[in-house]
């Protein structure tokens, strides 16, 4: 099967991908320049990579009052039945604003989702990280983390059961929130396990031109820390500019790992024009080669 970029029409970013049931899912920022046009969010769902169902607005925003703009950055969970969806909200500048990442549950992945906790998951700038971007990571024993942070700042919390707020991070100290920021972070976390190592993928560069891109780190800890290995994802002439804020999907029953991301036209100087893309990637033995970005590739 030919699979083409931008997979679906439409200006969509900040994708975030999973594989439930053998169907793949893509939650993805509305891409408007302007904020408060950024209400809701919009998923993607597909059987093969090609065809895609649109489910338009799955958060049941009336559960979220205080939100009033930014409703972007969607990460999705699975966690003992039931599908979490943390998002960012009214790109709050300061402590004394309202907003920051949100949280809400549904039953299915299509949802709709409903408020979780009648108030911010997160709602204060902690290690200096602007609440947003943020990326839940189940590791094999079933932890699951949140990474998450702009203004050039990255940190790790773990969730507990419940996933209503956190626990400390080890059995040592009391330690919430760790900041594990690597060289040249910016923004848009994402964490991938392979082999036993944890690699952590980042965007640095500006999300309104063509200076985006993505980075990454590997450690043998969730925790880090993380140095800079190296970009792996950036502007390719003819094909785009501006990639990353990436998911990633791995397909069940097979060593074959996808890239799923959004890339700009060269030269469009419009910040909310940009596109949902899928390609190749390529990882183990403690790299990730440079990701080759496709206007159109076979399965």
């Amino acid at each position: 099967m030919k699979i083409n970029n931008p997979i679906v029409p439409g200006w969509y970013a900040d994708p975030e991908a999973r594989t439930y049931e053998g169907r793949h899912w893509i939650f993805a920022t509305r891409s408007f320049t302007e904020y408060t046009m950024q209400m809701n969010l919009d998923a993607f769902s597909s059987d093969d990579l090609v065809h895609w169902d649109k489910h338009e607005g799955i958060v049941d925003m009336a559960d979220f009052p205080w939100v009033w703009r930014a409703v972007w950055a969607p990460t999705h969970i699975e966690h003992r039945g039931r599908y979490y969806l943390v998002f960012a909200s009214n790109d709050i500048q300061s402590n004394e604003e309202i907003g920051g990442l949100e949280i809400a549950v549904a039953d299915r992945p299509e949802g709709p989702y409903r408020g979780y906790l009648g108030k911010p998951l997160v709602d204060k700038f902690i290690h200096r990280a602007q609440p947003i971007d943020a990326h839940l990571f189940k590791d094999d024993n079933g932890t699951v983390y949140l990474y998450y942070g702009g203004w050039g700042h990255c940190n790790v919390a773990r969730m507990n059961e419940e996933m209503t707020g956190f626990v400390p991070l080890t059995g040592g100290d009391d330690e919430v929130f760790r900041s594990i920021t690597p060289e040249g972070y910016v923004e848009g976390p994402c964490m991938i396990k392979k082999d036993g190592l944890y690699y952590l993928m980042w965007s640095m560069g500006g999300w309104t031109n063509g200076t985006y891109r993505v980075a990454y780190g590997v450690s043998d800890s969730p925790l880090g820390p993380f140095q800079n290995e190296g970009t792996i994802l950036e502007r390719q002439e003819p094909i785009a500019e501006g990639p990353g804020h990436h998911g990633y999907l791995h397909l069940p029953e097979t060593d074959e790992w996808l890239i799923v991301y959004h890339r700009r036209t060269i030269g469009d100087t419009e910040p909310g024009n940009r596109r949902l893309c899928i390609d190749r990637l390529q990882i183990g033995n403690g790299r990730i080669e440079p990701v080759v970005m496709t206007d159109s590739w076979e399965r």
